[in-house]
């Protein structure tokens, strides 16, 4: 039997990367989608040292043909996806009266629009037991003004989230957003890798207790 997969879209040296590393202790094998073909091949190599299977692809996930193909190659790769986990946002410092309309739909086309692109893609690998896990934030809650488009994207992508997950539950598949309460840091209750443990253990919380936000507060 082939080992579980989780793709992580918005892959980097952040959260994203500890939730590769995480899944990967598990003995997932991984999928990583991101910008940067540095830290993607650093990233990639890690997991391969560790016993993972790693497909990677550099790709601008807001264009979806390019996301799209690139999913459904590792898809076609592992053959199933088990975990799909998505964590990119993006941060802009204007405030509402400095923030452009055209601005605010390119921020939400990647925190918000491209979850619909990755789940599309992934579905079609996607059994009962799947989960799509979202790196969320107190930006829905308590925005920043001087990041206006930072909260509309954290308010989105949850509200995105509760949406896939109606769909998706008929079919055993999941999905839920990790809402995180606090600042990253190096040290302390909000390093990546604690907010990955988090992460992790949403994805596998009792379905029968299912929540599509769960909140970490360290």
């Amino acid at each position: 039997m082939s080992n579980p997969v989780v793709v992580v879209v918005g892959a980097g040296p952040g959260v994203s990367g500890s939730v590769a590393r995480r899944f990967a202790r598990d003995g997932y094998d991984v999928g990583l989608l991101g910008i940067d073909q540095t830290e993607l091949g650093e990233l990639g190599r890690e997991l391969r040292e560790g016993g993972a299977d790693v497909q990677s692809a550099v790709v601008d996930i807001t264009d979806v043909e390019a996301c799209t193909a690139a999913i459904t190659g590792v898809g076609e790769h592992f053959g199933h996806v088990d975990v799909l986990h998505f964590n990119p946002s993006a941060f802009r410092q204007k405030d509402p009266l400095q923030l452009s309309v055209h601005e605010l739909l390119e921020d939400v086309a990647l925190g918000v629009g491209a979850l619909l692109t990755a789940v599309q893609a992934a579905r079609p690998f996607m059994d009962g037991g799947g989960r799509v896990t979202v790196t969320g934030s107190m930006a829905a809650d308590k925005p920043w003004n001087q990041a206006a488009s930072l909260g509309v994207q954290k308010a989105g992508v949850r509200n995105l989230v509760r949406s896939l997950d109606t769909t998706l539950a008929p079919d055993g598949i999941r999905a839920v957003s990790v809402t995180v309460r606090g600042t990253l840091s190096r040290e302390g209750a909000f390093t990546p890798d604690r907010v990955a443990e988090a992460i992790h253990a949403a994805a596998f919380q009792d379905e029968d207790d299912w929540r599509t936000e769960v909140p970490y507060a360290g």
